[in-house]
């Protein structure tokens, strides 16, 4: 039977350094906030109903957040170090077998290969723990890794607490640790509050299984910037680049052109298929997903949205929670603003807005246009200036246009309308009334000619 692997995410702080009324795990990097990337590390490594969040400030909002992971919480209602975090775990945890792995909420750069390392080397060298471990040149505020002589981990030093010589010590404590499971809630009462913060520190773990005759190995991580703990916006700001450009190098390694990564904003979610090319100062952002062979121009927005093979989104164009097909071709400065379907072979062209649209295969709406709460047909030219005039004060309303269309420039369409198939609307024309199929609708006055007006008037 395969050992049961539990995962403890410490999620309760508030983080004040933050300067924000947020909880410090809700602030995002990379598209998604700082406890879902852990989390999402986590359900890689064991099953939902194994992982347990610990939650405080904000613990509704956190809660909404994962819940949908399946993931279990335990409540710390009130902050008394990481110790009493973990504490708040023990009748939360399915079972106290196996391993118990720690994580924190605020920690998202930690990689799925360094902990299936330290889960590894638990499991091979049959010790009470492992703890995660590097080097920094400034480590301060971190607490010093203290080695036996054996380069076993004898204990761990909290920076409050440390003499000068122990501060010198550059080896730090990423507070990341693998623990036998019967280890850990046989000892885990035994943490005291003797410390000047007076809280029950985690790190205490660490002594307090060696002086019981429990060996606790180190598993130093060469990268440092793996365990960065975010506590400051900058901090925060400095995730957010480095997750970014992890993402952009795998997309490039699978296959994906990127021009001039370092400008361009991917989200973590966010998938491209390969010989998709992107270009400069682009935002892809949310779960989008882009097919092979789609080119987005520079300084253009998608967001959570869907572009299949070949599709071209030319420069300054939005594209959000939209669903673009096969050889669609937007923009450039078009704005697909929210739940619209463009058809195969579709062709949305400059300054032309689409709210919650569906237009189908072939058709074209090349200039200066707005399309919303539209149903349109295959093949239906949309002629430049041409308004859906849908919300009459009060509510929305729809047009429909049907197939083989040809709606003529500066056309106004007061919903709710019907253009029937095969049908012609004149240039400048106010359509408030069904349009049959195979008809030419004309709404606007005719046109009189005064001959001599002009001439008249300047002459007076």
């Amino acid at each position: 039977m395969q050992t049961p692997l539990n995962i403890l995410i410490l999620a309760a702080g508030l983080g004040t350094r933050m300067k924000s009324n947020k909880a410090k795990v809700l602030h995002q990097a990379a598209g998604k906030a700082l406890v879902e990337h852990v989390t999402d590390t986590a359900l890689r490594l064991t099953t939902p109903d194994r992982i347990t969040v610990v939650i405080g400030h904000q613990a509704d909002r956190v809660r909404d957040l994962l819940s949908a992971r399946g993931v279990r919480f335990a409540l710390q209602s009130e902050q008394k170090g990481t110790g009493h975090a973990v504490l708040c775990c023990e009748g939360a945890v399915p079972e106290h077998t196996g391993r118990v792995v720690i994580l924190y909420g605020d920690v998202p750069l930690l990689t799925l290969a360094t902990l299936e390392k330290l889960i590894r080397l638990q499991a091979e060298a049959a010790v009470s723990a492992t703890a995660l471990t590097t080097h920094l040149d400034n480590p301060t505020g971190y607490g010093r890794i203290i080695r036996n002589a054996a380069g076993d981990i004898a204990a761990v030093v909290e920076e409050k607490a440390a003499n000068a010589e122990q501060r010198a010590v550059r080896e730090i404590n990423a507070g990341i640790y693998c623990f036998d499971a019967a280890l850990l809630w046989k000892h885990l009462h035994d943490i005291r509050t003797n410390n000047p913060a007076g809280e029950y520190y985690l790190t205490d773990m660490v002594e307090i299984l060696s002086g019981n005759g429990h060996r606790v190995l180190p598993l130093h991580v060469d990268d440092p910037s793996e365990l960065l703990g975010i506590n400051t916006k900058l901090e925060l700001a400095d995730v957010d680049r480095i997750l970014r450009a992890r993402k952009a190098r795998q997309l490039m390694l699978d296959g994906v052109t990127i021009e001039r990564p370092e400008t361009v904003t991917i989200d973590e979610d966010v998938r491209i298929a390969a010989d998709s090319v992107i270009e400069p100062f682009t935002r892809i952002l949310g779960k989008t997903v882009i097919g092979a062979e789609c080119r987005v121009g520079a300084y253009s927005i998608i967001e959570s949205s869907t572009l299949e093979d070949d599709v071209q989104v030319n420069p300054f164009s939005i594209v959000a929670t939209s669903y673009v097909s096969t050889g669609a071709r937007i923009g450039p400065y078009a704005r697909l603003r929210l739940e619209n379907h463009v058809e195969a072979g579709v062709h949305i062209g400059n300054f032309v807005e689409l709210k919650k649209t569906r237009i189908g295969k072939g058709a074209k709406a090349q200039h200066l246009a707005y399309l919303g709460d539209s149903t349109i047909g295959e093949n239906v030219n949309i002629g430049a200036g041409t308004i859906t005039c849908n919300y009459d004060g009060k509510k929305k309303h729809q047009t429909k246009i049907g197939s083989n269309s040809f709606v003529g420039s500066n056309s106004t369409l007061v919903a709710p309308v019907t253009v029937g198939e095969g049908s012609y609307v004149a240039a400048g024309s106010v359509v408030t009334d069904t349009v049959p199929s195979d008809a030419l609708a004309l709404g606007r006055s005719r046109q009189i000619i005064k001959e001599g007006w002009a001439k008249k008037r300047r002459e007076e």
